[in-house]
Formats: C-alpha cells, sequence, structure tokens
C-alpha cells in the first residue's frame, strides 16, 4: 500500500514513520526544500521526539519513506493521503485556511478515484465536508463519498510521546458517508497497533464516529474541556491564595474520588491546542457561554501573575524581572501561544523591564522571537513560566539579585529552597 503524508511537520512525520514501520510505502510531502532533505537523509528536523531519530533513519535506509516537495505526484501515486498541514490561526485562534486551502488543492490535482483521503488537523465542525469536500470536487471532479473517500481523523498525541500516544488512544474515525468512514477503518487498521485498554467501555483501537462531525466534535470536545477544566483550576486557585489555602492539597482530595478531575492551575495555557480549538468549537457555537468564560479566565491569569509580583516588590516601574522560559510548556522547543509573550506585555505595561531565558533556546534565538534575552542583566524578580526540568533543580542561588521568585508552575521544591521570597500559583500570598 502506498501512503502520501502532507507536511513532515512535529506530528506528521512520526504519523509517515509510523506507517512506514507498519509496511506501507510512504511518500511524505512538505514544502519546505531543507526538511524534505533532511528526511531523505534520515536526519529529524526537529528535536524532542522520542524515538523519532532512530525509526526515521530505519525507514529511510529500507526504502519505505521518502519525501518530496511535490504534493500533487506523492497524490497521484498514493492509495491513501493522511493530511497533517498546520490550520493557522491570529492570536485570537481565528483560522487562516490559506496553507490548508494550498494543500487541498494540490492534492486535489493529483487524485485518483478510489483514494481514501484523510485530514487529521483538527478543524471546526464542518470544514472536511462543507469546505474541504467542495474544493476537491471542483478541482478533481470527484465526489466524495462516491469516487473517493474523505474522512476526518484528528491527531490526539501528544509532542514528545506521539509514538506512545499512538499506541495508546483509540484512533477516531468519521466519513462523509457510511462506506467513507469503514474504509478509514480499514487502513488505520492496517499501519496503527494499540495497547491493551481495560479501562475503556470497549476495545481499544479505530473507532468509527458515525459520521465526519461527529470526529471533529470529538477532538474539539476533549480540547475544551481541558480548557474549562484548567479555567476552573485557576479560579480555584485565586480563591485559594486569597484565603490562605494550599489548593494543590484541595485538588488532590478532591480527586481522591473517582467522580473528581480538577486539573491543575497554571500561570499560562499554551500550546497549538488547548488555547486554540476552544475558539473553533465557539465558531460553530458562539452562543456557548462556559467555553468563552474558560477563555478570557485563562488569559487572564498572567495579569494576575505579575500584580502579585508588583505588589511584592512595590513598583515595577524600573524593575527588570526575568520570565523563565520561552516554551509553552517543559521540554518542548515550541512557543505557540506561549504565556512568555502575555508575561512580558504585562510586565512592560506596568513600567517593568522583561527578559527571558530558555534553556532550550540560544539567547540569539530569544532575540529572534522578539524577547529580550537575560544577558548580564541582575532581575529584581523571576516568574517562571515553563515547567523545564532544569527549574525544578532551582534552590533560590541562581539569581542572587532577586527579591521574590513566582513559580507559575508549581515545580520548585519549597523544602530545599533557600533564596528570596517565593510565591506559588494557588498557594497562600503572605
Amino acid at each position: 500500500m502506498n501512503v502520501a503524508v502532507v507536511a513532515l511537520g512535529k506530528i506528521g512525520l512520526p504519523l509517515a514513520v509510523q506507517f512506514a514501520r507498519s509496511g506501507a510505502t510512504v511518500i511524505g510531502a512538505d514544502v519546505s526544500q531543507a526538511v524534505v532533505d533532511l528526511v531523505n537523509a534520515g536526519d529529524v528536523p526537529f528535536p524532542g521526539e522520542a524515538h523519532l531519530d532512530e525509526y526515521l533513519a530505519g525507514v529511510v535506509q529500507a526504502g519505505q519513506l521518502t519525501a518530496t516537495t511535490d504534493t500533487t505526484e506523492a497524490v497521484r501515486r498514493s492509495d491513501a493521503v493522511v493530511i497533517v498541514v498546520p490550520l493557522m490561526v491570529d492570536g485570537d485562534g481565528v483560522p487562516d485556511f490559506r496553507a490548508m486551502d494550498s494543500a487541498t488543492k494540490a492534492l486535489a490535482e493529483g487524485l485518483q478515484p478510489g483514494t481514501l483521503v484523510s485530514y487529521e488537523t483538527t478543524l471546526p465542525v464542518g470544514t472536511t465536508r462543507e469546505r474541504f469536500g467542495p474544493m476537491i470536487k471542483e478541482i478533481s471532479g470527484l465526489e466524495p463519498g462516491t469516487d473517493y473517500s474523505l474522512v476526518h481523523s484528528p491527531e490526539r498525541v501528544f509532542t514528545g510521546r506521539v509514538f506512545a500516544d499512538l499506541r495508546r488512544y483509540p484512533k477516531l474515525v468519521g466519513g462523509v458517508t457510511e462506506a467513507c468512514g469503514e474504509h478509514a477503518v480499514e487502513f488505520y487498521e492496517s499501519v496503527l497497533q494499540f495497547d491493551e485498554r481495560p479501562d475503556l467501555d470497549r476495545p481499544n483501537g479505530v473507532w468509527n464516529m458515525g459520521s465526519v462531525e461527529a470526529a471533529e466534535l470529538a477532538k474539539l470536545a476533549e480540547t475544551t474541556y481541558r480548557d474549562v477544566n484548567i479555567a476552573l483550576a485557576n479560579e480555584f486557585a485565586r480563591f485559594a491564595e486569597q484565603r490562605g489555602i494550599d489548593i494543590y492539597r484541595v485538588v488532590a482530595a478532591s480527586n481522591s474520588q473517582p467522580y473528581s478531575h480538577v486539573h491543575r492551575p497554571g500561570v499560562a495555557v499554551g500550546g497549538h491546542c488547548i488555547p486554540v480549538y476552544p475558539r473553533f468549537y465557539l465558531a460553530g457555537d458562539p452562543d456557548a457561554v462556559i467555553p468563552a468564560a474558560a477563555r478570557h479566565v485563562n488569559l487572564a491569569v498572567p495579569g494576575r501573575v505579575v500584580e502579585v509580583v508588583e505588589e511584592a516588590l512595590g513598583t515595577l516601574d524600573g524593575k527588570t524581572v526575568l520570565v523563565a522560559g520561552a516554551a509553552y510548556r517543559g521540554s518542548v522547543k515550541e512557543t505557540a501561544f506561549s504565556g512568555v509573550f502575555s508575561l512580558v506585555r504585562e510586565i512592560e505595561q506596568r513600567g517593568g523591564r522583561a527578559v527571558v531565558q530558555d534553556p532550550m533556546y540560544t539567547p540569539d534565538e530569544i532575540t529572534e522571537l522578539g524577547l529580550t534575552r537575560l544577558g548580564s542583566a541582575e532581575p529584581d524578580a523571576v516568574i517562571i513560566q515553563a515547567d523545564h526540568p532544569e527549574y525544578r533543580e532551582w534552590d533560590g542561588s541562581e539569581f542572587p539579585s532577586a527579591e521574590v521568585v513566582f513559580d507559575g508552575r508549581n515545580i520548585i521544591d519549597s523544602g530545599a529552597w533557600s533564596g528570596p521570597r517565593l510565591l506559588t500559583i494557588g498557594r497562600p500570598i503572605e
């Protein structure tokens, strides 16, 4: 079986490797010649994905995976096409479909009858059927559900552990027709393997959702749930700080029975998924109150944290504040919707000077992000924004000039802390 994977990013490339390791002959298509050259050499274009180095080298050497910039030709030669092109969004999470539309047009120009086309990029409900189906038909003349199979199968993996997550989580599929859905089940069962999950109500594997819209909504529902839950935890944290309560003890106690699943609070909600997909949901359901409120709550947390630091210092005017962590979460070199940008903006609006340090980024890379690198500055305060493992080892001696450190991720061992005043989100502000 020949498979084309369109876009060889942090999800697409591991998927292509997974399919190749399962016996498929895979052509990876990407707009970047540099990425294509690296993949064809068996080299990974980005760091941090477990096992990808060895797995990629193996399938390239075996001739199971090649890469090209010619999407149309890759599609023409394939029995199944999986599209993982990023859906670009603006600062409010509003979709910009230009990259997706371009990939879809290139796909349509090479599409052959009988091919399975699966969109794995997370999409607003209705997009696969109402946007991409007509676009493909206009160019190819092929009717979805009649001449080829059109489905949505949302990626549900976590960067850094994609191969493990592909085994652990059910693969959701939904077609524009019942036959399309069955075609997708057959394909994914041939290229994925699954761990046993006795905790599930049905066997782990490929789950047919019954419609393309149900598959689209399933991904939006699970990510919107997380945003809402984090917002609730952040509300609890704000209240706990004011009332002298340790929210982490409360969360642990609440979650000790099976009906409570309270998440942990944090200084910011970042990444490609949780800050974005609730906006996709709201695009289709603008009257939804809870997801909109959750977004409002989570977006307000960086401002509240900076306000606490300002009160601890007396003023931010003329003060230097180090934001520790440019990445949106620990051990991932990615800044999509990272809290660093909101924190820097809040600090500067209050008259402070914000500098940034991150063990995964060079000083020049920090500058390229439009941020001010730490350099030789001696910060008056530190805000831990990303839960990098390096920060977990801090004991307070790292920045002797700092008067206060705000742990926005609850990663510091307060028992081993011997430095300046330590504040933690969700713990009493003394």
